[in-house]
């Protein structure tokens, strides 16, 4: 795996986070260095800079080198990016003060000159981003997007205009172009959450746009539906809950339950927050709180009380553009190390991932609680 990062007189180590994983992947790709070539050449002084979607910080790595004063405001809604931006500039001892985090959710400041800008793999959630810039940047206010070249064609500058101002792209360089896009400094209005219901359950779902399964229940948890485990479980855990409907339908089950929520994304957090209170699946001969929500990279951070007997999980197979299984890899492992002995993982995911042969290397058992063309349900016990 690479970690020396070179670009335009910038020397960087980075690594993606965590530092620890199976992936044998970098922390960067050619469109941060396209972007931060394009900087250069341009001689970009340090101006209020909006850095988004900057996967692991290289680009918030490199500004706070070139100026250690640079005043950057970061948004995100993933976790991993946070702690990995944070990790990146500790470890090459970049200590810069003018620094902001923000969510994807956060009202964003005025005052920003400059946004640098990864291009999301979901472009509804970049449409919610371009919304969000156009209420803050005033007219003339450059925009640079880096993405893969295959990723541009009209459609997405078109997209671009609507959201936020007038753009093209620029020469193909390492497979990927930068797109200029100069805010017209009209403000959009955001676009509201999607909702559906699920009849046969009795739930209504909100999903805020950068939430899995947008519009719709998604196949591999319909299937996980339909094959919950038995048992009276205590405490439970959807992890990587996106909209949180296992964790919902987890509580209907088991009434007596608290369900922990946890996911890398923010706005997954949201929504499933909004969807508990919205489907009101507190137990009223319990008091206190039955659900807790966590913005967290997998169970990296949950407090050492939290002792599931159950712990739910439809994996990612991708980060970003990269497809990869460390993900899973991760999910698995804290999941043995925080349920109770005889506790149950139960796990969803498509039949050519594998997954039992992680599992069986974890847990040292897994059994096949279902199967179908597509999709296998797996559960080990610790």
């Amino acid at each position: 795996m690479t970690t020396q990062f070179s670009v335009a007189d910038i020397e960087l180590e980075l690594l993606r986070y965590p530092p620890k994983q199976e992936a044998n992947l970098q922390a960067w790709d050619a469109a941060d260095e396209h972007l931060l070539k394009q900087m250069t050449e341009n001689e970009q002084t340090a101006v209020t800079t909006a850095v988004i979607n900057d996967s692991f910080g290289t680009l918030t790595s490199a500004l706070s080198h070139i100026n250690s004063q640079w005043p950057i405001i970061i948004e995100t809604d993933a976790k991993t990016s946070q702690l990995g931006a944070q990790q990146n500039l500790e470890r090459n001892q970049l200590n810069n003060p003018n620094i902001e985090w923000h969510h994807s959710r956060a009202l964003l400041p005025q005052g920003i000159e400059l946004v640098l800008m990864k291009l999301p793999k979901n472009l509804n959630y970049f449409a919610h981003q371009l919304d969000r810039l156009s209420q803050v940047l005033t007219k003339g206010t450059p925009v640079y997007i880096g993405a893969k070249a295959k990723s541009i064609n009209k459609a997405l500058l078109a997209l671009i205009e609507q959201h936020l101002g007038q753009a093209n792209a620029s020469l193909t360089w390492k497979k990927t172009r930068v797109i200029t896009c100069i805010a017209d400094g009209k403000a959009r209005p955001l676009a509201s959450e999607t909702t559906w219901t699920i009849p046969q359950y009795s739930l209504s779902i909100n999903n805020l746009s950068n939430v899995f399964a947008a519009n719709k229940l998604d196949i591999g948890a319909r299937f996980m539906l339909e094959q919950m485990p038995e048992g009276n479980f205590n405490t439970v855990i959807d992890l990587g809950c996106g909209n949180g409907v296992l964790g919902l339908r987890a509580k209907q089950l088991y009434p007596n339950a608290h369900i922990h929520f946890v996911d890398d994304s923010e706005m997954a957090i949201a929504s499933a927050r909004s969807n508990w209170h919205a489907n009101q699946l507190d137990n009223p001969q319990i008091t206190g709180e039955q659900a807790s929500f966590h913005w967290d990279d997998c169970l990296t951070h949950l407090g050492e009380d939290v002792e599931p007997g159950l712990i739910l999980c439809n994996p990612p197979f991708h980060q970003g553009e990269a497809i990869t299984d460390h993900i899973a890899w991760q999910m698995f492992l804290d999941a043995y190390r925080k349920l109770k002995s005889g506790g149950v993982l139960h796990v969803v995911g498509n039949r050519h991932l594998a997954y039992h042969v992680k599992l069986k290397r974890i847990f040292k058992n897994c059994t096949t609680v279902a199967a179908n063309g597509k999709f296998v349900i797996l559960q080990s016990k610790k």
